[in-house]
């Protein structure tokens, strides 16, 4: 028997409605929510799965309009054409069509804007900026983001493919970062062309194929004592960023975002906020203490005050870049040699010529360690062994004398 059409009327549809669904023919309903307002659902069945599909609320639409959505829906199922995921495409495409004027220049700012104060360092925002102003706004910068292809992005990655090999991998990825945030805001659809996997990779060698990864060297704590002679002759503030890097074992980052404030003259101490320290798990992490010998403190000493951070750049105001440390000590050894391979000499020196602990020694580095074994070693006897410690280790770097509880 079929079913029975128009069951409703305007009446019936304006009268007041206990909560729940009522029929009116061909899958249109009348729901009335817990709070009396109405709105027109239509629901279907297609490819064996339910769905109910919202038409708008009866203010706004009105019962004869109400059936005439029905109606076209009913026609598109019989089409074999999902109505919401025909609904939801169009919405998609207007958004294109209104978007046709947004450049990927223009989202990749919005995205780095949205997400900078997530990143760890402004050196990352930097960056982001500087790799899409050198190598993908000249070709893609001015292009409505909704048309860029994939032969738009293989003319951005295959001349600098084989040559700036890690370089190229780091575009790909912030190009395809951009385009995924462009089409969730609907600004673009389809499939990302900048996509690696199972896409790209197909078309681009492997980077593992064509630039074997060269881990820089690290600077045996034995080569540290002449280095140290050899910079403590260099004049500059970027010496003596290097030359507190090494007294202190600490991160470049950490020495580049040093402040004043963060200098304890009194107790010769350099507390690295918490907030600027962070684990490998992106946690924030307590405030690290830096007890400072007596060449830190001199060093300090030699330096003008007239900014917030300790080593200025050659920017007013602003702390030098970690490409300088790089630059100075590849001068003063004759080949490029890590500055994070400083830690790894100083701890490899703490265990080989030392008796300070481990627990210590990783502590001084700024390495995560147990609650209790922090706890005990915060207080003030254990504080004046830690001091020890970064004595000793800068009268080793002085003259590579063997020292060590």
């Amino acid at each position: 028997m079929p079913r029975v059409a128009h069951r409703l009327s305007a009446l019936r549809v304006k009268s007041d409605l206990p909560p729940g669904l009522y029929g009116d023919g061909h899958g249109l309903y009348l729901q009335v929510s817990a709070q009396k307002t109405k709105a027109w659902v239509y629901r279907y069945m297609i490819a064996g799965r339910a769905r109910k599909m919202g038409l708008g609320p009866i203010h706004s639409v009105s019962l004869s309009e109400a059936r005439k959505r029905a109606s076209d829906m009913h026609r598109q199922i019989w089409e074999g054409v999902d109505p919401i995921e025909a609904r939801h495409k169009k919405k998609i495409e207007q958004a294109v069509a209104l978007s046709e004027g947004i450049t990927f220049r223009e989202c990749a700012k919005k995205y780095i804007d949205a997400h900078a104060s997530s990143w760890k360092s402004a050196r990352h925002k930097q960056q982001w900026k500087v790799t899409l102003d050198q190598y993908v706004n000249p070709v893609v910068g001015d292009m409505p983001v909704s048309a860029v292809e994939k032969p738009h992005v293989l003319a951005v990655l295959e001349p600098i493919w084989l040559t700036k090999t890690e370089t190229a991998r780091r575009v790909r990825g912030r190009i395809e970062t951009v385009l995924d945030w462009a089409k969730a805001r609907d600004y673009r659809g389809g499939e990302n062309p900048a996509r690696w996997r199972g896409h790209l990779e197909q078309l681009l060698p492997a980077r593992a194929r064509i630039a074997p990864v060269k881990n820089l060297a690290a600077m045996p704590y034995r080569d540290l004592p002449r280095f140290m002679t050899d910079l403590r002759e260099q004049v500059g503030v970027n010496a003596r960023a290097l030359e507190f890097l090494i007294l202190t074992a600490a991160r470049t980052g950490d020495v580049i975002g040093a402040t004043w404030n963060e200098i304890d003259a009194v107790e010769r101490l350099w507390i690295v906020p918490g907030a600027r320290i962070k684990s490998r798990k992106g946690s924030l992490r307590r405030d690290h203490v830096v007890p400072l010998c007596d060449r830190a403190i001199e060093l300090l000493n030699g330096l003008q005050r007239d900014a917030d951070f300790i080593f200025i750049g050659t920017d007013p105001g602003k702390p030098i870049s970690p490409a300088v440390m790089i630059r100075l000590t590849k001068e003063l050894v004759g080949e490029e040699v890590t500055v994070h391979g400083f830690r790894s000499a100083f701890r490899d020196w703490g265990a080989e010529q030392t008796n300070y602990p481990n627990e210590m020694l990783e502590m001084a580095l700024a390495h995560t360690v147990s609650d209790k074994t922090e706890a005990a070693y915060r207080r003030g006897d254990m504080r004046e062994k830690r001091r020890a410690l970064m004595n000793d280790w800068a009268a080793y770097c002085a003259g590579g004398q063997h020292v060590g509880s």
